[in-house]
């Protein structure tokens, strides 16, 4: 197995070139801000959904159309508000006067990257219009089904939920997201940074430097990534001891936990550990990888109860007492 891990690490030093390329790109007009960056290469690589949580001003919406201007492909940018109708977002059948018939307006939803913006600023009918899309990549309109393009990845922003005009997502779709990031503010050093370069007369431009093509190989190549049964079977504990945190020495959890993670929770951190670790030039997975992405696979899939609120306690901390509990192999 060593000489195959061997292979594999060498054939992503060749393959990962891009992925500085994007990256130094990127570095030009987003200041800092590197787990967020990381994250949307994990997203691409692991060709999962990403939802970006934080206040306006962090430059959420600036860092995914940045991402998007560095690759040769297809991008759209919806504005969600709340008199958005699915169709605005995935077309409609219009009639044809001259026909006599139907014919399929396609929506901005046929791209390759669409950037669903403050997304929880429309109701859930409008939310749920992503639903196909983001599972199946295919988008229905009256009686016919078209197939999306690939890549096709859905990187949407929201505001926290306690702000004004915001609506809740449907625990559907947010399961649908691979990864849920929460966006912090910036340092002090990168404030100024960005401060002097938002005041600088010249515009920052960036070029295309990838190809759709690169991504969609390296993408066969993360599947490839060796991850042991000893981490596979920590992935399974970490999920399992969302259901059933007693069973694992987690007795304080007792009550705080209404439904605990999915069986996609262990499929997409299984995945994003692969895509973590191929970041990081390696060949095979560590239970590092999978502690690193941990917090974002399962942030977004644990409902608690209201005793857990009352006590002000959030999904995210008790993800990290799990994380903290389940022993590492």
């Amino acid at each position: 197995m060593a000489i195959d891990i061997e292979a594999i690490n060498k054939k992503i030093e060749q393959e990962s070139a891009f992925i500085d390329k994007i990256t130094n790109e990127v570095s030009k007009v987003i200041v800092g801000q590197q787990y967020m960056i990381e994250r949307l290469l994990i997203g691409l690589l692991a060709n999962g959904h990403i939802l970006l949580e934080g206040v306006p001003g962090l430059a959420k919406t600036m860092a995914v159309k940045t991402l998007s201007s560095t690759i040769q492909t297809k991008f759209q940018r919806l504005q969600f508000t709340p008199d958005l109708l699915p169709a605005d977002i995935l077309g409609t059948l219009i009639y044809d006067q001259r026909k006599g018939d139907f014919t399929t307006k396609k929506g901005p939803i046929f791209s390759n990257l669409v950037l669903a913006d403050e997304i929880n600023r429309s109701p859930a009918k409008v939310q749920s219009a992503l639903l196909e899309a983001m599972m199946e990549r295919q988008v229905t309109i009256g009686e016919n089904t078209f197939l999306l393009d690939d890549p096709f990845l859905v990187l949407a922003t929201q505001n926290p939920i306690e702000q004004e005009g915001t609506y809740p997502l449907p625990e559907a779709q947010v399961d649908r997201f691979m990864l849920k990031l929460s966006v912090g503010y910036p340092s002090k050093d990168e404030e100024l940074e960005i401060m002097r370069r938002m005041a600088g007369k010249e515009k920052i431009e960036t070029q295309a430097v990838v190809d759709p093509k690169d991504i969609i190989a390296a993408r066969s190549l993360v599947k490839d990534v060796y991850i042991d049964e000893k981490v596979e079977r920590y992935i399974i504990d970490i999920v399992f001891a969302t259901r059933n945190p007693e069973e694992y020495g987690l007795n304080e959890l007792k009550g705080l936990i209404d439904f605990g993670a999915s069986p996609r929770a262990s499929i997409n951190l299984h995945v994003a550990a692969k895509a973590h670790a191929f970041l990081k030039r390696r060949g095979y997975v560590t239970p590092e990888d999978v502690r690193a992405i941990g917090l974002d696979v399962l942030r977004h899939r644990l409902i608690v109860t209201y005793e857990a609120e009352a006590e002000e306690l959030t999904s995210e901390d008790i993800v990290r007492k799990v994380l903290n509990k389940i022993e590492v192999p």
